[in-house]
């Protein structure tokens, strides 16, 4: 009977295994979906069709996005996890949706996102102005002037976010707070980045944290201003404007990062075929070209294990901010 059993369990490892393996080597086999918690436009989106050109490139199996934007990325977390895990359902998210909203609405999902959500790698992160209106005539030229002016006129800076509790909405919170408790006064705008950037060319709110891609050419013609960049290094097309670091604050403004994300529960063979199909796409010298176009840095993991790291540390990250700054997102 032992002898039995030892066949049958013998059996059914093999099984698997050849399973599992096959699975690997046939994927993909049919097109991909991808979710991403915004509208179509914004910067999830654009590395969303870009990273999918390129997995279509290699795999031949198309990469269809699907934008389900809402509820601060839980409509379309909740749907990923609630996927078969099979790699065919996947989700690219960013700071906002799969870092701090899995941190602030934990209670509020229907899943677990430690069990329900697995990182397959980074894939991008985003260069960021800490910019101001040039509109009205503001006057600071510089991050000390800036803080300077906030210190004068307290209670009359205003700025702006992409909504309550996101990542710029706690980078401008963070950063007041690292700059001696400025007293600005936070506008979110249901638009979002766009929504933003107009109340900046109007001059209703100040000050802003901006992404590159989207603010670059009204730098460039003097409607706003940049302080500062968060970025690893000064930008070329910006070789005076100092990096949060170099102004004495490291720690303070996001890369914005996009990553791609599976359900929970995918097997290991294929989140491995996955990762390796989306890091060759990430390699091919039109994409380079596109992500560079876009002021977007290149910044895949080099395993699994080390996305899986990378996202741990970026929750510990986030956490330590959360507790730094108190927001109410009941607003």
């Amino acid at each position: 009977m032992r002898r039995l059993v030892a066949s049958l369990l013998s059996a059914v490892c093999l099984s698997f295994a050849v399973a599992t393996a096959t699975a690997q080597d046939n994927y993909p086999s049919r097109p991909i979906k991808v979710i991403v918690p915004y509208a179509p436009g914004g910067a999830t989106d654009i590395v969303a069709r870009i990273v999918g050109d390129a997995v279509q490139k290699i795999s031949g199996q198309g990469f269809v996005v699907l934008n389900k934007p809402g509820a601060f990325g839980m409509l379309a977390l909740e749907e990923m996890a609630k996927s078969a895990p099979d790699g065919y359902t996947l989700m690219i998210g960013n700071v906002t949706t799969n870092a701090i909203t899995p941190l602030l609405y934990a209670n509020k999902l229907s899943i677990s996102y430690e069990k329900d959500v697995s990182v397959v790698t980074n894939l991008v992160d985003v260069p960021a102005f800490l910019a101001v209106t040039t509109a009205n005539d503001f006057p600071p030229k510089t991050a000390a002037e800036f803080i300077d002016y906030a210190k004068k006129s307290p209670g009359t800076v205003r700025y702006g976010t992409v909504g309550v509790g996101s990542y710029p909405h706690y980078d401008m919170a963070y950063f007041a707070k690292r700059a001696g408790d400025l007293d600005l006064i936070a506008l979110p705008n249901k638009n979002g980045a766009s929504g933003v950037i107009q109340d900046m060319l109007r001059g209703d709110v100040q000050a802003a944290f901006l992404n590159v891609a989207s603010t670059a050419s009204l730098v460039q013609t003097g409607k706003l201003r940049p302080l500062a960049v968060v970025n690893h290094t000064r930008l070329p097309e910006f070789p005076d404007l100092p990096t949060m670091r170099e102004i004495g604050y490291p720690d303070v403004g996001t890369m914005a990062w996009q990553a791609l994300f599976a359900p929970g529960g995918t097997p290991k063979p294929i989140l491995e075929a996955l990762f390796q199909t989306v890091s060759k796409a990430m390699q091919l010298p039109e994409t380079i070209e596109k992500f560079n176009k876009q002021n977007f840095n290149l910044v895949p993991n080099k395993s699994l294990s080390d996305a899986k790291a990378w996202q741990a540390d970026e929750m510990t990250h986030w956490k330590s901010i959360i507790g730094a700054v108190k927001i109410d997102i009941a607003q």
